[in-house]
């Protein structure tokens, strides 16, 4: 492996000055900056990262740890988060948890052994158990897409009850009244805050909570949405309108809808959330509840470059609720 002394010996200079031209190559002079650079280039070298690490104490390397990166949701948050690391001169570590308790532990156990410099997650254990043993570690960490009561961590989130409220008001003023609430598992805080703005904007408009009957999916995926709608064709007497808990769980209950001859909206109204790139793609365009995923995953970033900067003494925890938006398409409308 070609080293930093390689190329000083090469280039003719010293490993400080090497160090100069990587670091600081403003400091350098031209003529000396071109022929070090250009040993560089002709030897391949590349710096270690991890003798940087500690030889700086930190390291440029902050992880992202998301539920689903199957989910486009996921995929915009990430390219949020990654955008303003960029910006500020460091790389993001993107890694999947499959909504497993299990897998987020074994993640977050890597990202402490590699002493990343912070982690933003959208936690699969609601427990809050394995961040309770990763905190130990004195690794910050922001949560992204989950609202915290606690003070202990910065949090970037979305109001998901008035999300729920804005899917569900959005139908009654259609003139439904027997609407399905198709849900990921009941665990999930961001599945139970949905339903709970459901269930108010059912009280808002004089029903009660039994109006809202409730499919529970295994997972939020386009598979279980499938499933979903399977068990929503056969129930008896059949709602006039679902509302889902994500754009994914939606498009698979469309797709089932479609096969089966059910006219969407005509028989059936249907709303999602999340608003991902293929909702208005769809056979039948689908009314989302939009959330600012990259606006999310780059505040979510930010607040963690603050808190493991230069000025990270005078850093307190935030918690950024932002606000969510009804996007009607011809899914809902008759």
């Amino acid at each position: 492996m070609v080293g930093i002394k390689d190329v000083a010996r090469h280039a003719g200079v010293s490993v400080g000055t090497v160090s100069n031209v990587i670091n600081r190559p403003d400091t350098v002079a031209d003529a000396t900056r071109e022929r070090v650079q250009a040993v560089i280039d002709r030897l391949g070298y590349v710096r270690s990262e991890s003798a940087r690490q500690l030889r700086a104490g930190r390291s440029r390397i902050m992880a992202l740890l998301v539920l689903d990166m199957t989910n486009p949701f996921f995929v915009d948050m990430a390219a949020g988060a990654e955008r303003a690391a960029r910006d500020a001169g460091l790389g993001v570590m993107l890694c999947n948890s499959a909504q497993s308790p299990s897998e987020e532990a074994e993640y977050l156990s890597l990202f402490a052994e590699q002493r990343v410099r912070g982690v933003l997650v959208t936690p699969a254990d609601t427990t809050g158990a394995t961040l309770r043993a990763f905190a130990r570690h004195g690794i910050p960490y922001v949560f992204v897409d989950r609202i915290v009561a606690s003070a202990d961590a910065c949090s970037v989130s979305v109001d998901d009850v008035k999300g729920g409220a804005l899917a569900v008001r959005h139908l009654l003023q259609g003139g439904h009244r027997d609407i399905v609430y198709v849900s990921g598992p009941r665990n999930l805080p961001q599945v139970q805050d949905r339903r709970a703005g459901a269930l108010q904007a059912l009280a808002e408009g004089g029903l009660p909570a039994e109006a809202l009957m409730h499919i529970e999916a295994e997972r939020l995926d386009v598979a279980a949405g499938r499933d979903a709608g399977s068990r929503l064709l056969g129930m008896s007497p059949r709602p006039t309108a679902v509302f889902c808990a994500n754009d994914l769980l939606a498009l698979g209950v469309l797709q089932t809808l479609y096969a089966a001859g059910v006219s969407v909206p005509g028989d059936m109204a249907l709303v999602g959330y999340d608003d991902i790139e293929f909702a208005a793609a769809a056979v039948v365009p689908l009314t989302s509840v939009r959330q600012p995923a990259r606006q999310m995953g780059r505040a979510a970033a930010e607040l963690l470059i603050h808190e493991t900067g230069d000025e990270a003494e005078g850093h307190e925890h935030r918690q950024i609720v932002m606000q969510p938006e009804l996007v009607v398409r011809a899914s809902s409308l008759r």
